[in-house]
């Protein structure tokens, strides 16, 4: 193992808040990225020296997700399942991908769960060249998105409340900026910037009450997608409004390996870097936790090996 990525749930673990009866120890962290040192007999998908990210739901391969992809307890990290905070660990072959040489191991490990999510959260919103994405912050899953969606010709709102990360965002090709403290009233901001049309698809990363903005935001028949939780899981909705403006809201839940590789070809043929903000030795890992719950991070956060 070369690196290891973290993700709001590998918090919501520690924490005990996806698993208050976590059994100790464990290994956490759900995401990695490593080169092969050794191979079984019967593998012939990978050989010594190749390059891999890790899965986060291995048993998703393609299609449809289905009721045995939901478990917590089968994807790494979470307690059941050794997650990737290791030098070295043994896999299985449907447990990895091999990524491209455009980039390195340590923007690999961001890819698993954050890339992955913002591939698919775009990929479900139907987004095509000309249409308006809303971004809200600029953790991991919102700067994937914001590089997903300039790759595919679509114009980017995003939010924060920090002047310095937006104009960030900006350099990496947002067209809009939004500073939700001095303009709490987003859903009449991106009004404004759409001229009155509204956004056609939300990524929306903080769910609770958001959820309530991102509808005011949306257009007519548009699109949220809902990836995150930081505000809480639980949301007010608007049913008359939901119906009267026949929005679709879509829970995402990362993705497949066959989306996993469909994002790694758009990735080398777009020439698009993972953006890390922040690396920690091993021997920090405390310290890399604590900075991604104060939110200081722009990107991702990654502890390198």
């Amino acid at each position: 193992m070369r690196a290891a990525a973290l993700n709001f749930v590998d918090l919501a673990t520690i924490k005990g808040r996806l698993d208050p009866k976590l059994t100790l120890p464990f290994v956490p962290v759900a995401d990695g990225s490593g080169s092969i040192e050794e191979v079984g007999s019967a593998v012939h998908d990978f050989k010594p020296g190749d390059r891999v990210a890790t899965l986060y739901i291995p048993s998703w391969a393609s299609g449809r997700y289905k009721h045995e992809h939901i478990d917590l307890s089968n994807r790494p990290g979470a307690g059941s399942v050794a997650g990737q905070l290791a030098e070295y660990k043994i896999f299985r072959p449907n447990e990895l991908i091999r990524i491209p040489e455009s980039i390195s191991l340590t923007e690999a490990a961001t890819l698993p769960i954050a890339g992955l999510t913002a591939w698919n959260a775009l990929a479900y919103g139907a987004i095509k060249a000309g249409n308006t994405v809303l971004l809200h912050g600029t953790g991991g899953v919102s700067i994937f998105a914001l590089q997903f969606a300039k790759a595919q010709g679509a114009k980017v709102i995003i939010t924060s409340g920090d002047d310095a990360k937006l104009e960030r965002a900006s350099r990496l090709g947002a067209d809009e900026a939004i500073n939700y403290r001095t303009h709490p009233d987003i859903g009449e901001e991106v009004s404004r910037l759409t001229d009155g049309r509204g956004v056609d698809l939300v990524v929306e990363t903080i769910g609770g009450r958001n959820v309530a903005r991102s509808m005011i935001a949306v257009r007519p028949e548009g699109s949220i997608s809902i990836v995150g939780f930081l505000d809480g899981v639980e949301a007010p909705i608007d049913l008359i409004s939901l119906n009267l403006r026949r929005l679709s809201v879509r829970g995402i839940s990362v993705g497949s390996t066959d989306d996993f590789r469909d994002m790694l070809a758009a990735i080398a043929a777009n020439r698009i870097k993972p953006v890390v903000d922040a690396e920690f030795d091993l021997e920090k890992t405390k310290d890399a936790f604590r900075y991604l719950e104060a939110g200081k991070h722009f990107g991702k956060v990654v502890i390198t090996f």
